[in-house]
């Protein structure tokens, strides 16, 4: 989902900046609702934990420039089950610019536009999510389709931006609109991937067999009884 550099450029940057703000600003809120709820310390154990898997996804699993970006296996719906939405989203945004930082310096003129990708569809996720999953329901115990509609609703959200940042960018030319079609086709192909690792992860939670609450984890994982 890296937009790759040049597709959009010159003055029309300064609106990847506005939403690049505008979705750091909704992670900013969510990180206070979620200190108030579960403390400062898990919320920063969980994003650094987080962060440590968007980057290891971004940087040492295989990811192959397709079309106008790059398609990664992110996590993120693995990321939002586990952890939670504000450590997720936090992960997500400091990942990204720790590999722009030290790895990927080329990216980082891109990085309000890389960031509002990965926010936007995060937070597009975390609102599905209350649609697809009952109130009640621990993400453990969710079921295959359920997994599969978020995975579809996440890649396809990331596949919705990157396709809207190249059109305002290089508009509607035939090669443009075929390099987007070519990124999004291989895109969506991780929704054959991502639900088996989801489901993977979750019945290991499910193996531990435990209600309790933990603090590396997010309450709704195994709707927990007891803070510790």
């Amino acid at each position: 989902m890296h937009i790759e550099a040049g597709v959009v450029a010159g003055a029309k940057m300064l609106l990847s900046y506005g939403t690049a703000a505008g979705v750091l600003g909704m992670t900013a809120k969510l990180a206070v609702e979620n200190i108030k709820e579960n403390g400062a310390i898990s919320l920063a154990l969980k994003s650094i934990i987080a962060t440590i898997i968007v980057f290891c996804c971004f940087e040492v699993l295989p990811h192959y420039p397709i079309g106008v970006s790059e398609v990664h296996l992110i996590l993120g719906t693995t990321i939002f089950l586990i952890f939670g939405i504000a450590p997720a989203a936090i992960g997500l945004a400091t990942g990204l610019l720790v590999q722009g930082l030290f790895f990927a310096q080329f990216d980082l003129p891109q990085y309000g536009i890389n960031v509002t990708t990965l926010l936007a569809s995060m937070l597009i996720l975390n609102e599905a999510s209350k649609r697809i999953i009952p109130t009640g329901v621990a993400y453990k115990d969710i079921t295959y389709s359920q997994m599969l509609k978020m995975s579809i609703v996440w890649e396809g959200a990331i596949v919705s931006w990157v396709a809207f940042w190249a059109i305002y960018g290089q508009g509607f030319a035939a090669e443009n609109l075929s390099a987007i079609a070519s990124f999004g086709g291989a895109y969506m192909s991780v929704v054959l991937i991502e639900p088996l690792v989801d489901l993977a992860v979750l019945a290991a939670v499910k193996a531990m067999n435990s209600n309790d609450c933990n603090i590396l984890f997010d309450k709704r994982l195994n709707n927990c009884k007891v803070s510790v």
